[in-house]
């Protein structure tokens, strides 16, 4: 039975993947009037009697397979059964058909199959023999057209294929137990000279050298390479051989390729390299190919411009270049494809705004430009695409009222706008009776609900939330949206009226949204309904969660009840419930333990008590469990160890739990964010946590943990935030057996402990990410995935203050409040993309160090209380983020340096400092020259970025001056440029030194 299903599903999607064009193995007609010989006639019956399904096992035949073998009955003309073809003179079979025809077994070398030695085309596809391809194949010397596909042979193609000399067509696909190696493909290429037609789609070709594919014959006009495992550079010829119609290599991820830039013209109609390795710019001599009707890019690394040239593509219907990195403006030449009705640009880097022009594109069925950064408005010429039905503009940058053509495009069944800066109200839908998903939200849009949507009674999926939408909006208006599985009506300003002595029915909904609408009470309606996804977060509901909801929470796999004010809920029902948010409510009493089928649950921000019930390591489908800010007590249960497999997220903090950690993290293989924070654990941190490979955030701060620095964490691959502040911990930073250890460090908090001991150099020379920054990470990046952010609580720029979420560019060291003493290294102004600095309350000595001028990103700098002494280096003021700084309470002495951020600072950015003078302090400087800084004073950074370069963005901006300097470091040229900014340099310098004789 289950032979039947594959064949009907691989046989639609056969169909599907060849665009409706007739296969290579056609069905083969039978003749009623010829007579074949009785060798061959007990020769085909036998076949049929070894390889059939048991009476009793055999399933229904499905309706798209043939029952061909119904009529292959012992006495009758053998000429006559379905599936066989005879030649002319009625003796021989030169044909047989046996497609999807539930025949299963070995076929071996002795088969009585083989003994059809005439036999030209045989199609033995959507099978399921479950046995390698046996070598006697290669016995048939006439044999022309060869379909294997789809019938569950594996092991290795056998190099007996090669004997099939006159073979114009083999199709291998949908085996994707059979692998080919390169001799056998050599084989192939070498000997079947007349070959047409090659389909070899999920063959295993993972050991093929593609260099084997460099001499096909140049008869072939289809190859199908598509999800082989190929690799490497694809031979340039192979989109040069003169009959080539169809070429698709479809997911390929390693496979390499551009296309020829010349002489590239051949009858192509059907080309695709989509999800593979293919990259560059895409050539203008693509449009020499006039026949082109499917070009399909999608998923690959192509840059640059699409070319105007495809305009010339007049042919085209299906054009999909979604997933590349195409960028600029779209052409208006291809308003000139007047045959497109497939067009996919998605996720791309494409700008400017759409070009009336294609409301040529009358033909358009499927439109989909989500994911780039178009702007303007969406045209009005879009309103000539009468046939349209998909259109997707999501996630662009288009403003303007939503048009209102969209509502009278009677064709269309899917319309997404999400995430663009719509505005004005949403129109009326009186003729888009068609629509199945309408997806507005995260837009500016305002006004109304209109009620015209209860009209779309074939709606599927409505998603209108994160607007300006308001008023109260009847919730009968969806009671005959009977089709709906999906509906969000989330954060706008609505007030949603129920009417609770209807009974609303939406026997298809699946997924219920109502966050933030001013719900004060549960809808009583949600008791007839059978959902997988409810929403009722940030609304207004108190008390305790009523027993009827029980049922409701039956079938649910995800629940959001957080921002309401619950106080209490007696049990936790569901045997199907994955998610479950609670948190920011004011649930009091014991632990609620939610059923042993969740997979994230989060019960922060509440007043619970107690201890944590043993019963919570039932659950072993764990991925993320957040109890933070309650009143817990007790110690850590031991057997959340048993949870290690799944849990990725951890977070216990702001509690008060006691005791030492446990010894729980021996198989922690999933583990990324373990929080501990603000309790009253004591002893040593379990060094089990080196298990944790995947550990990026590491918070233990505000506990009473006694221990020396935990260097082993070094071997801890990803770890991006280490937080140990206000602990016991002791000795000296040191230790290290790693050459860059803590590479991925980006924010480190070891303040308020005991660390003693000079700051060492090696510490500070393996924090590789906050010395370079990843220019791949535009948009900005969190930490965390999307499903779950993380934040930490650090002090920033004096005051604490909690991330919600944690940028990737966010980086900071404080050391503040520790027993530290000797210099400042000078390896902390290599950490270029150091953003806050702390090393205060300290015992630390000797020069503020020159290559602090280095970090250019920094906007807090606070040595204060340490007994630093000599002048504050002039190379500070190149800080042009600085927003504070904090020097007080040192031995500095000196003129405190002028301009740019130093000019804002105040007298308490260096009180304690007797030996400082100038502005802003009150005690004038006496002398013409500063003192000498901890090096000479050739007034450069010590990364060669010299302070004179930047001086020259001063008055014309920090970009121009860091560009310019940029330029002149790697080009040492201009030097005019340096010349002159020196000249602007001593200018000011000279009234500086002036204003200081005078007194000024």
């Amino acid at each position: 039975m289950g032979c039947s299903i594959i064949c009907l599903s691989q046989l639609f999607f056969l169909v599907f993947l060849l665009h409706s064009q007739p296969t290579s193995s056609s069905s083969f007609s039978s003749s009623s009037t010829l007579s074949c010989s009785q060798e061959q006639s007990s020769a085909l019956l036998k076949f049929k009697r070894l390889h059939s399904y048991p009476t009793s096992s055999s399933s229904k035949y499905s309706d798209d397979c043939d029952q061909k073998k119904e009529s292959w009955k012992e006495g009758r003309d053998c000429c006559s059964w379905d599936g066989v073809t005879c030649d002319t003179m009625g003796r021989d079979v030169i044909g047989l058909d046996l497609s999807c025809s539930e025949l299963q077994g070995t076929i071996h070398s002795n088969s009585s199959l083989f003994l059809l030695p005439n036999l030209q085309q045989l199609n033995l596809a959507f099978n399921c023999f479950n046995s390698s391809i046996s070598s006697g194949f290669g016995q048939f010397a006439k044999l022309e057209k060869l379909d294997l596909s789809s019938s569950q042979f594996s092991g290795q193609v056998p190099h007996e294929l090669s004997k099939l000399s006159r073979l114009s067509s083999l199709d291998l696909s949908g085996n994707k137990q059979v692998s080919l190696n390169t001799s056998v493909m050599r084989r192939l290429v070498q000997n079947l000279t007349k070959l047409r037609e090659l389909r070899l789609d999920g063959v295993q070709m993972s050991l093929v050298l593609l260099d084997s594919l460099m001499n096909l014959s140049s008869s072939l006009t289809v190859l199908s390479l598509n999800g082989c495992g190929l690799h490497g550079n694809l031979p340039y010829n192979i989109f040069r051989l003169p009959n080539l119609r169809e070429l698709s290599l479809i997911c390929n991820p390693e496979l390499r390729g551009a296309f020829p830039t010349t002489n590239w013209s051949n009858p192509l109609m059907f080309l695709d390299v989509s999800t593979t390795g293919f990259s560059g710019p895409l050539p203008n001599s693509i449009d020499n190919l006039k026949f082109l009707k499917h070009l399909g890019l999608s998923q690959c690394n192509f840059n640059g411009l699409i070319p105007a040239s495809f305009g010339n593509l007049t042919q085209i219907t299906e054009l999909d270049l979604s997933g590349n990195n195409f960028v600029g403006e779209l052409p208006s030449s291809l308003s000139n494809l007047k045959n497109l009705y497939f067009l996919n640009l998605r996720c791309n880097k494409l700008t400017g705004s759409i070009p009336e022009s294609f409301g040529n594109l009358t033909k358009v069925t499927y439109c989909y430009l989500s994911s780039n950064s178009f702007i303007g408005h969406i045209p009005s010429s879009l309103s000539n695409l009468k046939d349209l039905t998909f259109l997707d503009l999501g996630g662009n940058n288009f403003e303007g009222t939503l048009p209102d053509f969209l509502t009278k495009l009677t064709r269309l069944t899917n319309l997404d706008l999400n995430s663009n800066h719509l505005t004005g109200q949403i129109g009326e839908f009186q003729h888009a009776k068609s629509l199945e998903i309408l997806l507005l939200y995260n837009n500016r849009l305002n006004g109304s609900v209109p009620k015209s949507i209860s009209n779309l009674v074939k709606l599927q999926k409505l998603d209108i939330s994160s607007n300006n939408l308001s008023g109260t909006i009847e919730f009968d208006m969806f009671s005959k949206l009977n089709e709906t599985d999906f509906l969000d009506l989330s954060y706008n300003s609505l007030s949603l009226s129920i009417n609770n002595n209807l009974k609303y029915t939406f026997p298809k909904l699946k997924d219920l949204k109502l966050a933030s609408c001013n719900i004060t009470v549960f809808p009583y309606f949600l008791r007839n309904l059978s959902l997988d996804t409810l929403d009722l977060s940030n609304n207004r509901i108190k008390g305790q969660v009523p027993k009827w909801m029980f049922k409701v929470l039956e079938s649910l796999k995800s629940l959001n009840l957080s921002h309401n004010s619950l106080t209490s809920i007696e049990q936790i029902p569901g045997r199907n419930l994955e998610n479950l948010d609670l948190h920011a409510n004011f649930l009091q009493g014991t632990f609620p333990v939610p059923p042993s089928s969740v997979v994230f649950f989060s019960i922060s921000n509440n007043n619970l008590t107690g201890e944590i019930p043993s019963s919570i390591c039932n659950l072993t489908s764990l991925q993320i469990l957040d109890i933070s800010f309650n009143n817990l007590t007790g110690t850590i249960p031991r057997c959340l160890g048993y949870l290690s497999d799944f849990l990725s997220v951890m977070d216990l903090r702001t509690n008060r739990f006691h005791g030492t950690i446990p010894e729980i993290f021996a198989k922690c293989k999933s583990l990324r964010t373990l929080v501990f924070n603000h309790n009253q654990l004591e002893g040593s941190l379990p060094q089990s946590l080196v298990n944790c490979r995947k550990l990026e955030v590491l918070d233990f701060g505000n506990n009473k943990i006694n221990d020396s620095f935990p260097y082993w964490l070094e071997a801890l691959p990803k770890l991006q935030v280490l937080v140990l502040r206000c602990n016991r911990f002791y000795g000296q930073i040191e230790n290290f057996k790693a050459i860059s250890s803590f590479a991925m460090l980006r924010i480190i908090d070891l303040s308020q402990n005991n660390f003693m001991g000079h700051l060492t150099s090696n510490f500070f020379e393996g924090l590789k990410a906050i010395k370079t920054i990843n220019e791949n990470e535009v948009p900005l990046k969190y930490i965390g995935e999307d499903y779950y952010q993380d934040s930490v609580m650090v002090v920033w720029k004096g005051q604490e203050l909690k991330l919600e979420r944690i940028l990737t560019i966010f980086t900071t060291i404080d050391l503040s409040c520790n027993k530290f003493h000797g210099q400042i290294p000078k390896v902390l102004g290599t950490l270029q993309f150091l953003r806050e600095l702390n090393l205060s309350h300290n015992g630390l000595s000797g020069y503020i160090p020159s290559s602090l001028g280095n970090l250019l990103v920094l906007e807090s700098l606070d040595l204060s209380s340490n007994m630093l002494n000599g002048s504050i280096p002039m190379q500070l003021t190149s800080l042009t983020f600085l927003a504070v700084l904090n020097l007080s309470q040192n031995k500095l002495t000196g003129p405190i340096p002028q301009g740019l951020q130093f000019n804002t600072f105040q007298n308490n950015s260096y009180i304690g400092n007797k030996g400082l003078c100038g502005f802003p302090l009150s005690k004038k400087c006496m002398i013409v020259e500063p003192p000498p800084s901890e090096e000479d004073n050739d007034l450069k950074f010590t990364s060669g970025f010299g302070w004179k370069v930047v001086m020259m963005g001063y008055g014309c901006g920090f970009v121009y001056g860091i560009a310019m300097g940029y330029l002149v470091s790697k080009s040492r040229k201009p030097q005019w440029l340096v010349s002159l900014g020196y000249l602007v340099y001593k200018s000011r310098k000279l009234q500086w030194l002036v204003s200081l004789v005078k007194g000024e």
